[in-house]
């Protein structure tokens, strides 16, 4: 998942947890993001598993310039965006309460669920656009647009609004772990002389 977009960009299913499986589909996702191109490379971020710490992944990795990143020990969210992706695949009306009967039905849904979740899920934490829209930048207008609508709707009816319109802001930064930011923020700002703060 692209922290960023919250778009899902890689996706297997296999009936085996392997390293094998996880360094290609590393490699898969890096090549059609186009990551070799990029002068800023990502960052992986991933639990503690065996799995993303296997030789072959780590290579795989550093072969792409992709920088390993893992989730702090008994801190459970500590990858917070990719569990509540889990979260909405499991609540979804179609999800099988019983599981699937064999692979390729694991296969077919996940399919199914990741064109639905990337292209027609209006997410809330990006201001309720699709993680595609915000991948190829097409919220920054799309957001533009709906703050001019409101504006106009309480131009002239502003008896429905008590206060401001709706945030259509857009996003320019995410952070995997805010609250550790805004510690660090708030435990060295005293020392700094009418430093500036950062939200």
């Amino acid at each position: 998942m692209d922290l960023y977009s919250r778009k899902v960009v890689g996706w297997e299913v296999h009936a085996e947890d392997d390293s094998d499986h996880a360094a290609r589909l590393v490699q898969r996702t890096a090549l059609a993001e186009g990551i070799a191109a990029k002068d800023s490379k990502p960052v992986l971020h991933g639990d503690n598993g065996a799995t993303l710490k296997a030789t072959t992944v780590l290579a795989m990795l550093h072969w792409l310039g992709v920088k390993p990143s893992y989730s702090r020990p008994r801190v459970s969210d500590d990858n917070a965006f990719v569990e509540a992706l889990f979260r909405t695949a499991k609540y979804r009306p179609e999800y099988p309460k019983s599981g699937f009967a064999e692979l390729r039905d694991a296969r077919a849904w996940a399919a199914r669920f990741v064109h639905w979740y990337n292209l027609e899920h209006r997410h809330s934490g990006i201001r309720y656009v699709t993680p595609a829209q915000r991948h190829s930048g097409q919220d920054v207008e799309i957001l533009k647009r709906r703050d001019e609508l409101y504006q106009q709707a309480r131009q002239c009816h502003p008896a429905r609004w008590a206060r401001h319109t709706r945030n259509w802001d857009h996003i320019a930064v995410v952070k995997l772990n805010p609250e550790r930011d805004s510690e660090a923020i708030s435990t060295t700002a005293p020392a700094l002389d009418k430093a500036p703060r950062r939200a």
